[in-house]
């Protein structure tokens, strides 16, 4: 099943039109507001390099899950 969506507020331009297989794939830098010194910094600290990676860390999904939680109260 094909999805669709307006991704031009969540990724740099460049990756738009992009599958999100191949924006999954990308580095974390690709994702609007994230700088090159901002990706670094997650690469070094928890080894993070590509948007799948960020969306399926750990600590991101146990944070995401929280606020979550405490929104639906």
């Amino acid at each position: 099943m094909a999805i669709t969506g307006d991704l031009s507020k969540i990724v740099d331009k460049e990756y738009q039109d992009k599958s999100l297989e191949e924006i999954a794939a990308a580095p974390v830098a690709a994702l609007a507001g994230i700088s090159e010194n901002g990706a670094k910094y997650l690469r070094d600290a928890l080894g993070i390099k590509t948007i799948g990676e960020l969306g399926r860390n750990k600590y991101f999904r146990a944070s995401a899950a929280i606020v979550d939680l405490l929104d639906a109260k």
